[in-house]
């Protein structure tokens, strides 16, 4: 990282690195000036006999930080907002002669200018934006008092000390786990950078732990729920461990544009020992496969346990997992898709299809890929280190695509930079520019060794980006955030300047641009059901008054969603008459038994139409994904949804194939209502039926959620969910 500091350090001022929330040193309990004269005894001034942080759940410290969801029995507070703790002395308080202050300690090798050891003084009146403790209330020996931390201070987790003035010294409170205080960013504090002043967006993007990611192609977007579970026991630490492996300097923890960089490298293990092993191959037997998880809860526990990457992970996987971590720390985020998304493999800013004068697709040639759908983060946080209108939502990428500074890992981009293209502002807003910005361009490669343009599509990239809308589990369109509408003068201007400062090149194809041929073609694929039959229908619409012979060549290929083919399971040739100024069908079947045997876990295939018109020597090109319908979980409850009383969970699943399943895992999840589970079933039969019941004890009320899914050694990418309203206990 670039956060990363070697072991060695030098010269007569150097601190080792300071990059460990878990290490830690001592403060010594005693700092004196000097030898204590004989007959004086230091507990004959004031000593504090016990600390308390008020950090229950229903504690006004939990209540009022909104950190009352974390199954976590420490003090979890928000920097920039007061909260309470409580110190018995062994005697009254005097403020007129006596002098404490508490103190606030992080990793080791604790330095007050680098933020890693904080002393809070006692003062009369709070000031914002710096770290204060202000007495309320004296009573007896007890003081209580009110603790502000500075709204940039480091986000982790802080041993608390208190420190008494005697004449001869410090008198300090020995190290007690109990408490310890993680501070988190905070998006309700105006001071902070990642302060967002819409409530309903914060209860959205800060406290939701249930998410909706969304797939398939843009004309039949499937979803699928995700279980964030930044609340559930264990995953603070897991997340702080994290940025621990990345051996990221606790001074910089405070930094939102820092923490999220530094996580959009460490989700993937692509070249730091990361979070999550991406696989794209079809090939899982090492791990599990991306399409079984139904949450980021088990690969973050397992990560912090194992000390070891997980496998496996794609988009989605990366997105949902970083979500968490972003969430979980107090950064506002969000999981956004962008349907047919850009992977320019050789860096000009075009997508480039090469076609053979046949009309094939040239394969050693083409070396672009547009994914079916990707998935990334957007993450709110302020940007003082760019001009002034560029904070806001920031594109955050854990996926391992291309490399940034050493290392695989994407953003904070502006979106509203990408938006008018000023992508000269860091970080990677010329990748991100691409992917939704492409042009799509179809070159024939003629045997003389030139290049013609047949075709260019300048809305087939970027042609959808949505998110889960705010308080449901609906789409909401943000394609708008991202680019302005097609043929705007705005969005002329925002290509010119991305133009300008070379993110976006000019076409360049050795060739001219074709005249528009007067013979349109298109099609459409019918509503395709995994296991059956389907039809594809090709229409050619002649414009002109002449008759014309056109040799038409249909290419369906089994594709990962990253818009790679695995293997070309259909070939269908065929000629078609259009008679002057009209209009005529042909249509195609494809037979279950043509894709089945292939089939990838996203059941997703592409066909690939072109044609010639003999007598132009025009070449017509189109292409387009589907996805198969498939089959889903069904998930039933049974009995009292009421916090802390049983209730019976039956999660059951169809084989819908004329073939046996085998190896078949079922996953189930629900946060706030059960922990993780997994079942294995051996085989199931064609038609058969198998149910698993678990007995679940609910711990969180309100509106929640049970997500279950399904995989197979044949058969992945099935899901299930179900929405439970869950009741409080009733009170005695």
């Amino acid at each position: 990282m670039s956060e990363t500091t070697t072991a060695t350090f030098g010269g007569r001022r150097s601190v080792p690195p300071n990059n460990s929330n878990a290490a830690e040193d001592d403060l010594p309990t005693m700092e004196l000036q000097g030898l204590v004269p004989r007959g004086v005894s230091l507990q004959d001034y004031l000593n504090v006999v016990n600390v308390y942080l008020f950090k229950e759940r229903w504690d006004s410290n939990k209540v009022d930080h909104h950190t009352d969801k974390y199954d976590n029995n420490k003090l979890i507070v928000r920097r920039g907002q007061p909260f309470y703790i409580q110190i018995d002395f062994n005697r009254a308080y005097d403020p007129r002669r006596d002098l404490f202050r508490v103190e606030y300690v992080i990793g080791r090798y604790p330095q007050e200018n680098k933020g890693t050891y904080i002393p809070v003084p006692v003062v009369p009146e709070l000031q914002k934006g710096k770290w204060g403790a202000k007495v309320i209330t004296r009573e007896d020996k007890s003081v209580r008092l009110s603790v502000q931390p500075s709204p940039g201070c480091i986000v982790g987790k802080f041993r608390m000390y208190v420190a008494v003035w005697t004449p001869y010294g410090i008198i300090r409170t020995s190290r007690n786990p109990e408490t310890d205080t993680y501070i988190l960013f905070n998006p309700w504090c105006e001071e902070d950078a990642v302060y967002l002043d819409d409530e309903r967006q914060r209860e959205e993007y800060v406290l939701n732990d249930i998410g909706v990611i969304f797939h398939g192609d843009f004309k039949d977007i499937k979803n699928r729920s995700w279980s964030y579970g930044q609340f559930e026991d264990g995953i603070l630490d897991a997340c702080l461990y994290v940025m621990d492996r990345a051996k990221m300097d606790l001074s910089g923890r405070g930094n939102p544009i820092k923490v999220s960089r530094v996580g959009s490298a460490m989700v993937n293990a692509k070249d730091d020992e990361g979070v999550l092993v991406g696989s794209w191959d079809n090939i899982y037997a090492y791990g599990v496969p991306p399409s079984a998880w139904t949450g980021s809860v088990d690969i973050l526990l397992e990560y912090q346990s194992s000390k070891s990457p997980v496998r496996y992970g794609q988009c989605w996987v990366f997105a949902g997992v970083f979500n968490t971590f972003l969430r979980c720390l107090g950064i506002p985020a969000r999981v956004v898709t962008n349907y047919f998304s850009a992977h320019d493999n050789d860096a000009n800013l075009q997508m480039d299809v090469f076609l053979e004068e046949d009309g094939n697709v040239n394969s050693k040639l083409t070396k672009d890929s547009v994914w079916n759908y990707h998935c990334w983060n957007e993450a709110w946080m302020t940007r003082p280190d760019l001009p002034v209108g560029f904070g806001g939502w920031q594109v955050v990428d854990s996926t391992p695509q291309e490399n940034s500074d050493g290392m695989y890992r994407c953003g904070p981009a502006s979106v509203q930079a990408i938006k008018h293209g000023h992508v000269c502002f860091q970080f990677d807003a010329p990748f991100v520019f691409a992917e939704v910005n492409s042009d799509l361009v179809y070159i024939t490669v003629k045997k003389d060794g030139t290049h013609v343009v047949e075709t260019v599509d300048s809305t087939h990239i970027g042609k959808l980006i949505v998110t889960k809308e705010i308080g449901g589990d609906g789409v909401q369109d943000i394609t708008d955030t991202y680019k302005f509408q097609e043929g705007q003068e705005e969005e002329r201007l925002a290509l010119e300047t991305a133009l300008m400062y070379g993110a976006k090149k000019r076409i360049n194809t050795e060739g001219i641009l074709k005249p528009r041929s007067k013979v349109d073609m298109n099609f459409g694929v019918e509503n395709a059901v995994l296991g059956k039959d389907f039809k594809i229908t090709i229409t050619f619409q002649n414009n002109s008054p002449n008759r014309y012979t056109i040799s038409a060549y249909l290419s369906g290929n089994i594709t990962f969603y990253t818009g790679v083919a695995k293997v070309e399971f259909k070939k269908e040739t065929f000629d078609v008459v259009l008679e002057p100024l009209s209009f005529k069908k042909e249509e195609v079947l494809v037979r279950a038994g043509e894709y089945m045997g292939q089939l990838l876990e996203q059941a997703s295939l592409h066909f690939f139409v072109t044609a010639r018109v003999n007598e132009t020597q025009d070449i017509l090109a189109k292409q387009k994904s589907i996805v198969l319908t498939i089959p889903k979980v069904i998930i039933k409850v049974h009995g009292a949804k009421v916090v802390g009383s049983d209730m019976v969970v039956t999660v059951e699943f169809t084989n819908p194939l004329k073939e046996t399943l085998q190896n078949v895992w079922i996953y189930l999840d629900g946060p706030g209502l059960t922990r993780p589970r997994r079942k294995l079933f051996r085989e199931i039969r064609p038609n058969a039926t198998v149910q698993w019941e678990e007995v679940c004890r609910p711990w969180v009320s309100g509106r929640r959620k049970l997500i279950a899914s399904m995989t197979s050694d044949t058969l992945r990418h099935v899901y299930g969910e179900l929405g439970v309203e869950i009741q409080r206990q009733p009170s005695v």
